[in-house]
């Protein structure tokens, strides 16, 4: 199967963000999906805000999100944006390093009304970043999202169901990907 980065941009591995990701995983993982995460969280505060392309951990994540053929991006919306620390890992993305990669916006915000996030703060963002093929993705808001006392997460039923349509349309427009490019490796031959 296809190559999958998740880009995390929450600052906390406790966010109820990773309730959305962790769903995801499970989804793109059961499809066969090899899987890198690159989340804000795990990498090393000083070397990413120093944008330090020396550090191993940098350069691992971004080789990741270079060999992927698809990219989660996954963040808090803070007063109508993505995080900040969503913001420092995009920053080390070179100039089209999405290009012709599927892009798969998950956000979760304390409100509904931050829900244009995606397509005012991240889109543009993408889009200089050669990105063009942004799914619709999921905006979910922290209250459908429940912390359990083992650490886990339960989500509301609606948001288990946005969450696996939306992988269903990620696995298609790979599929998709596919098909077009074994056509094209078949009409050079």
């Amino acid at each position: 199967m296809a190559k999958i980065a998740l880009i995390i941009g929450s600052p906390s591995s406790k966010s109820r963000l990773f309730g959305l990701t962790e769903r995801v995983e499970e989804q793109l993982q059961h499809a066969g999906h090899d899987l890198a995460w690159v989340s804000a969280a795990e990498l090393p505060a000083e070397e990413l805000l120093r944008a330090d392309f020396g550090s191993p951990a940098i350069q691992e994540a971004l080789a990741a999100i270079a060999a992927a053929g698809a990219v989660v991006i996954a963040s808090p919306v803070y007063k109508a944006a993505y995080s900040g620390a969503l913001k420092t890992i995009l920053d080390l993305i070179p100039q089209k390093g999405l290009q012709g990669k599927v892009i798969l916006p998950l956000f979760i915000g304390g409100t509904i009304a931050h829900l244009l996030a995606v397509d005012y703060a991240l889109k543009p963002v993408v889009a200089a970043l050669g990105g063009t093929h942004i799914l619709s993705g999921v905006f979910a808001v922290d209250q459908w999202v429940s912390r359990l006392e083992n650490g886990g997460y339960a989500l509301e039923e609606q948001l288990r169901e946005r969450l696996d349509e939306a992988v269903g349309e990620l696995n298609r427009e790979l599929a998709r990907y596919r098909g077009a490019e074994q056509e094209q490796a078949v009409g050079l031959g």
